[in-house]
């Protein structure tokens, strides 16, 4: 332990939503890990709002769908109205597909909830306690470790801790990328803007027709928490900091709204937009904003920072634990990498669309048009939902093999990028498993976790087949699933932890090494 106070096998930086997932994952998969975070005390605002449809199902995975779902919004908060100003009638709306309502390609509903809310549920998903008011000031690269220099801001106390793996999840201004020197492609800074937490009796406006967010002219409106509390975010006006916060928001509310503002909280921040050109760098990881800054019209940045420990941690646990080989790690950069430069472009587009709502809205009302008239959307609810880019992401890889499970995949549709918007469940290699019923009312997804799943119609020839080191459960496919996923009567699916096909088997091998084969593919292990 050369030179340091303390050792660890994974270092993870930042206590925001993807570094805590980061944690919780970790700790299922019986990996320890230290977590610091330079503020003191987790956010008290309620910034990321929106748990799309696949974060839940992650979060599910770890037991904690029930509770967040308990402290957010019921569903049919999950649209989005389109007002001159909130006291107006609405002149559009959409619905948050996925979070309305249920959909068939799901086990779960995705949920809309702050983000003060989450996150205690996430800090309580694992036992090894945070270190709070701590911040990474350094690093230095050993052949087998990396050796993190730490600062506690109470104390003004310094120390030094080995870890075999870093994850950076420290946010778009993140101190491990600045260190690192890696570099970010995209719009960059798009603006400033300000978030205003306030309190104020907006039911009379919102009540018989709630939502999560309200556009408007003036700025957007959104409920805090169930039991209360409002936020309006809008570009930060030119006299910043010394603006009068209580009356601004009163003015959007809009003339004759007869109503004041009790502000809370005032936050000022930058809207992102880019790509950090590496997401490896040895043995440490960029996640999250760290990785990716994802403007927020769409509610696309914490989810996906989600999804990308999610493909992460179990890559980790694998070169911790000894049954994955290095290369392992360097598909996470291959499969994700790809998909956040496609829902930057997602996000992108929505601002755009953002922008042709109001246009629209502009010259119809130049046009003569009544207060009262709507307009059509420039977007169908199916494209808004981005289904396709939520659950469609497809991986390509040397961890996903393509025919018989004997080689990387080919499939011209995969690669780490995402569908179009709509999505359409499938059982080619790189794909998310499909939703399905088990025999036991389980869904596919419920039989994923820290494991290697193999989904086939006959069980027994593949129980047989010893998987060696690596962890991997057998689940019979029922009649009526066995023919749209099973590549013949004794096919089979080897699914990732992360719940991504990995290969396609035709039959159990005679001699019994198949299944051992592939998973030392898709791992990278030294054959045993």
């Amino acid at each position: 332990m050369s030179g340091a106070d303390g050792e660890v096998p994974v270092l993870i930086v930042g206590g925001g939503p993807v570094g805590l997932t980061a944690r919780a994952l970790l700790a299922r998969w019986g990996v320890p890990a230290l977590l610091v975070e330079k503020h003191a005390e987790l956010s008290p605002f309620p910034r990321s709002r929106l748990v799309n449809v696949r974060s839940m199902e992650i979060f599910r995975g770890l037991g904690l769908a029930d509770r967040i779902t308990a402290a957010a919004f019921a569903p049919e908060y999950g649209r989005a109205r389109f007002r001159d100003t909130l006291y107006d009638r609405d002149f559009a709306a959409a619905a948050m597909v996925g979070v309305d309502a249920p959909v068939p390609e799901s086990p779960v509903i995705g949920v809309l909830t702050s983000q003060d809310r989450l996150e205690p549920a996430l800090l309580a998903a694992a036992g090894a306690p945070p270190r709070f008011g701590v911040e990474l000031t350094g690093l230095a690269e050993e052949p087998d470790a990396v050796v993190a220099e730490l600062l506690d801001r109470r104390s003004g106390a310094h120390a030094r801790v080995r870890a075999r793996y870093v994850i950076a999840a420290d946010g778009a201004h993140s101190t491990v990328r600045e260190l690192l020197a890696v570099g970010t492609t995209g719009p960059g800074a798009m603006g400033d803007f300000t978030t205003v937490v306030f309190d104020a009796d907006l039911g009379r406006w919102s009540a018989r027709q709630p939502a999560g967010v309200y556009f408007t002219a003036h700025g957007s409106f959104g409920p805090v928490h169930p039991e209360g509390g409002w936020l309006w975010f809008g570009p930060t006006p030119g006299e910043g900091a010394r603006a009068d916060w209580a009356g601004l928001v009163s003015r959007a509310l809009g003339p004759g709204a007869d109503v004041r503002a009790d502000v809370r909280r005032v936050q000022h921040w930058v809207m992102h937009a880019f790509v950090a050109e590496r997401f490896r760098h040895g043995r440490i990881l960029l996640a999250g904003d760290a990785a990716h800054a994802i403007p927020p019209i769409g509610g696309l940045g914490m989810n996906t920072g989600i999804a990308d420990v999610h493909n992460l941690c179990w890559k980790l646990a694998g070169a911790v634990r000894g049954w994955a080989g290095p290369g392992l790690l360097d598909t996470y950069a291959a499969e994700r990498q790809p998909v956040a430069h496609r829902t930057l472009r997602q996000a992108v587009d929505n601002a755009r669309l953002m922008v042709q709502v109001q246009e629209r809205r502009r010259a119809q009302l130049r046009g003569g048009a009544s207060a009262r008239d709507r307009i059509e959307l420039p977007w169908s609810e199916r494209y808004f939902a981005q289904l396709g880019l939520v659950l469609g992401a497809v991986y390509r890889s040397t961890a996903v093999l393509d025919g018989d499970g004997d080689g990387a995949g080919d499939d011209p549709q995969a690669g780490g990028e995402a569908t179009g918007p709509d999505y359409v469940p499938t059982t080619r290699p790189g794909h998310r498993m499909p939703h399905l019923r088990l025999a036991d009312g389980r869904s596919t997804l419920d039989a994923c976790g820290e494991w290697f799943t193999l989904f086939t119609p006959d069980p027994a020839p593949w129980q047989r087949q010893a998987a060696a080191r690596w962890p991997v459960r057998v689940e019979a496919l029922p009649p009526e699933h066995a023919h749209g996923c099973a590549p013949g009567p004794q096919g089979a699916l080897l699914v990732r932890p992360d719940g991504h096909i990995g290969a396609r088997l035709r039959e159990p091998s005679r001699n019994g090494t198949l299944l051992r084969h592939t998973v030392t593919t898709i791992t990278g292990a030294a054959p045993s």
